[in-house]
């Protein structure tokens, strides 16, 4: 006897042949990045998936059931207790989590501000954590977050360990022409034109330090310093962030030697040897 068909193979029927109960797995997958987008309405993720709102539902109900979701009547779906869990643990089976969160504490506690920890993934900055400051500030820095590598303090420290042929490219990608963002203000953080940039690289890579001067984030400077691994190439990079009054030009210029002494310290315990 033929069984009978299911939904997902008649949504498969003329589509490559795939592994079983793949295309459930990815619709599964899916859905969770439209909650975590903030889609978080039935309707509005059915309509992102493509399938009928009573399919939508029984993932739905079955995310919830295994704590991947959580869901508030009237109100909507947000992500569950599990995901948060799952997502602690990424962090710490990255081994540059584990070996820098000790350092970037003691810098945090030692400075009063925030503190972050970054790798470069392609020409953006993938933020791995976050040590909140002791100022009461808030800023869009988050644990997950990605930026343009030339936006940020911490993306240029990054951009240390790449050929410098390669800067220009990077700064453009950060400054998009305006015909592409018509209704982007002018007083839009970006980076300056190129060629201060380039000499500002210049002055980062004879320092050892970065600097981001409200280029990405308007009232928030920060000092930025590489990491290096056992092979003497970036493995990441942190950053010492904290609101203008509190960054001004004499105090950054003193947090450089600072901050490259803790991200030295994590590149030693990473197996870097100083030439």
């Amino acid at each position: 006897m033929t069984a009978p068909m299911t939904l997902d193979d008649a949504d498969n029927a003329d589509a490559p042949a795939k592994p079983a109960g793949t295309q459930t797995l990815l619709r599964g997958l899916t859905l969770l990045e439209c909650v975590a987008a903030g889609v978080g309405d039935v309707k509005g993720i059915a309509a992102r998936l493509g399938t009928p709102r009573s399919t939508t539902h029984r993932m739905l109900t079955s995310l919830v059931a295994e704590g991947y979701l959580h869901h508030i009547p009237h109100k909507g779906y947000l992500l569950g207790s599990k995901l948060i869990q799952l997502g602690q643990k990424a962090l710490e089976q990255r081994p540059l989590v584990a070996v820098a969160r000790p350092r970037i504490e003691a810098l945090a506690r030692q400075t009063g501000d925030t503190v972050h920890l970054g790798v470069a993934e392609g020409d953006e900055v993938f933020y791995l954590d976050k040590i909140a400051g002791t100022r009461g500030l808030e800023m869009r820095s988050r644990a997950g977050l990605r930026m343009p590598l030339a936006s940020t303090g911490i993306g240029k420290a990054l951009m240390l360990g790449l050929d410098p042929a390669r800067w220009a490219g990077l700064h453009a990608r950060a400054c998009p022409e305006e015909s592409a963002a018509p209704a982007t203000p002018a007083d839009r953080p970006r980076p300056p034109p190129w060629p201060e940039f380039a000499a500002r690289m210049a002055d980062y890579a004879a320092w050892g330090w970065a600097f981001d001067l409200e280029e990405n984030e308007l009232g928030i400077r920060c000092v930025a310093a590489p990491v290096r691994d056992a092979r003497g190439g970036v493995a990441g990079a942190i950053s010492v962030a904290s609101a203008t009054p509190y960054m001004p030009d004499d105090r950054m210029r003193a947090l450089g030697p600072l901050v490259r002494a803790a991200a030295d310290a994590i590149s030693c315990d990473l197996g870097w040897t100083a030439a």
